[in-house]
């Protein structure tokens, strides 16, 4: 006998409505037992999960929900943190955010053997993101990083052959962009390399990405109104797991499975340095 839907859309208001309005993380289940259809975090587990229930954009995957899981963070930080590890880990099948990307892509500035200053595609198969310094851009692909540099040498005229991403025109040792002012001719002689090379500095500085500024391992130590707090372990901008003391955490500690493009960008604002209380773990 099929299941009748007002009877479903019941028991998911009231497992909806027995939620903490608190921090935390939601997983919404169908049949499955080991693949969610949706995670998702707050800092006011039951509107926002109460929320999805009148959403039209949610309607498709809560038709297929059975089941509400939560798991209570004291705060955003954790949420946010743990968010992005379970969407990884589970794969739920509506979230297109925070699935891992396998290998990122960063620019690099390379001396060239002619003097130049080159941006070099380097990539995490290669090279240590979380300890390499004088990386610019975080790139989900080869191609993705190519359109940026493109994009900023149109924002800054900058010559997509002195960049080594385009040959001379037509033999004339100038490039084609040059032709129509939108390089700013270095390649024809009409600028110095090293005015070319600041302006590419400068603009390469706004994506620069930062260096672990840690020795090892620490512990973002996050407290709710209660008092009751978790240990979240941080190693290489990588996010291995909270615990409720800092002997459990100090257990998390491992090396870390790799740079992590969404543990880096909720970690690297400013988090582990305003005001934040950080632990040694090591």
């Amino acid at each position: 006998m099929a299941e009748d839907p007002r009877s479903q859309a019941d028991a998911l208001r009231s497992q909806a409505e027995a939620l903490p309005e608190a921090p935390g993380v939601y997983l919404f289940w169908g049949r499955s037992t080991t693949l969610p259809l949706y995670i998702g975090k707050s800092i006011h587990l039951r509107s926002r999960v109460l929320s999805h229930l009148r959403d039209p954009d949610s309607a498709r995957w809560v038709a297929q929900s059975l089941r509400i899981e939560h798991r209570r963070t004291p705060g955003e930080v954790g949420a946010l943190l743990l968010e992005a590890a379970l969407v990884k880990q589970l794969q739920p099948l509506h979230n297109q955010r925070l699935r891992r990307v396998r290998h990122l892509h960063a620019w690099r500035l390379a001396d060239g053997a002619d003097g130049t200053e080159r941006p070099e595609l380097v990539d995490t198969t290669r090279v240590d993101f979380a300890t390499t310094p004088h990386l610019h851009g975080l790139f989900a692909s080869r191609h993705a990083a190519q359109g940026a540099l493109r994009a900023m040498a149109d924002e800054h005229r900058l010559c997509l052959q002195r960049l080594g991403m385009e040959r001379a025109w037509r033999g004339s040792g100038a490039c084609f962009r040059a032709s129509i002012g939108r390089c700013g001719g270095v390649c024809a002689g009409r600028e110095t390399p090293a005015a070319h090379d600041a302006r590419l500095r400068a603009a390469l500085a706004a994506l620069r990405l930062l260096v672990w500024p840690h020795p090892g391992a620490v512990g973002l130590v996050e407290r709710d109104e209660t008092g009751w707090q978790q240990v979240h372990v941080l190693r290489h901008w990588c996010y291995l797991g909270s615990a409720d003391t800092l002997d459990a955490a100090r257990t998390l500690d491992r090396s870390a499975p790799g740079f992590d493009m969404d543990s880096y960008r909720i970690l690297s604002g400013g988090l582990l340095r305003d005001g934040a209380e950080l632990v040694t773990l090591a």
